[in-house]
């Protein structure tokens, strides 16, 4: 089978057998394809050798922004679970991977370093204003991305896109910022193995 990764570093040279790619991670290619897709994943793990894994589905229309050539950011939304904040606050290490499920066999994966941008971030008001007012807003995920890796798709199945689900939102507006703030607290301040999870959730009111 033919090596059909291309991928694209800030930190190395290309190899010469690669076609050349543009200078940064995120180029014209890279924003478009990502543009096109309505979902994407997100992939985490701590240091300890017997930590979990985690991989979470990501998918509510306008929480993904690319925001220069090198970095991308996206609403993390109130859950159930905090294993990505506790993970990338142990150890920086996220991996983004978009998938094509139509007639175009592809995948791009955004490797880099992540950090937690909470509503007490100096950073927060500024990032908010690239995303629509989502009820249940957590935090804002930013990754700062040093490697962009385009491959084939061949094994990914082709699905047809019917619409977002709506539900997330309408059960925290039905809920109301202080109990979906108080679930948050409740649930969210360690991960499975126990790290550290929401920090400005977590805070006594």
């Amino acid at each position: 089978m033919p090596n059909c990764h291309k991928a694209i570093h800030t930190s190395e040279p290309l190899p010469s057998t690669i076609p050349q790619q543009p200078s940064l991670p995120i180029g014209p290619k890279e924003r478009s394809f990502i543009a096109k897709q309505e979902m994407f994943f997100v992939a985490t793990a701590p240091m300890a050798a017997d930590g979990l894994v985690n991989l979470s589905p990501k998918g509510v229309d306008g929480t993904f922004v690319v925001l220069d050539s090198q970095t991308v950011a996206y609403l993390d939304l109130w859950g159930s679970g905090i294993e990505t904040t506790a993970h990338i606050r142990e150890n920086g290490r996220l991996c983004l991977l978009f998938c094509s499920f139509d007639e175009d066999p592809k995948s791009l994966r955004l490797h880099g370093r992540g950090d937690i941008v909470e509503p007490d971030h100096m950073d927060f008001e500024s990032l908010i204003t690239h995303f629509p007012e989502m009820p249940g807003t957590r935090a804002i995920i930013r990754l700062q991305v040093t490697r962009a890796e385009f491959s084939c798709g061949w094994g990914t199945p082709r699905y047809t896109f019917i619409g977002h689900r709506p539900q997330l939102q309408e059960i925290a507006n039905k809920m109301g910022p202080e109990a979906v703030a108080d679930a948050t607290r409740k649930k969210n301040t360690s991960s499975i193995d126990g790290l550290p999870g929401t920090d400005f959730w977590s805070r006594p009111n």
